[in-house]
């Protein structure tokens, strides 16, 4: 199996982000605050070297790390 370069709590707020949450939903649902689902964000951003939420989530989807 491959390994996934994303951490679960990553991919948990991304597969959440492309369900149309936001931070906030986002922030309860995991229950976390929305500064850590503000960091997940980033965090995935810098490994996959893209500009902003969109973009991270097009490299996903074609990295098959999250489905649409």
């Amino acid at each position: 199996m491959k390994r996934s370069i994303l951490t679960n709590r990553e991919k948990e707020v991304f597969e959440l982000l492309v369900m149309n949450k936001t931070t906030n939903e986002i922030a309860d649902l995991l229950k976390i605050s929305e500064k850590t689902v503000r960091n997940h964000v980033s965090n995935v951003i810098q490994k996959l070297g893209v500009k902003g939420r969109a973009g991270a989530i097009v490299e996903l989807v074609k990295l098959g790390e999250i489905k649409i």
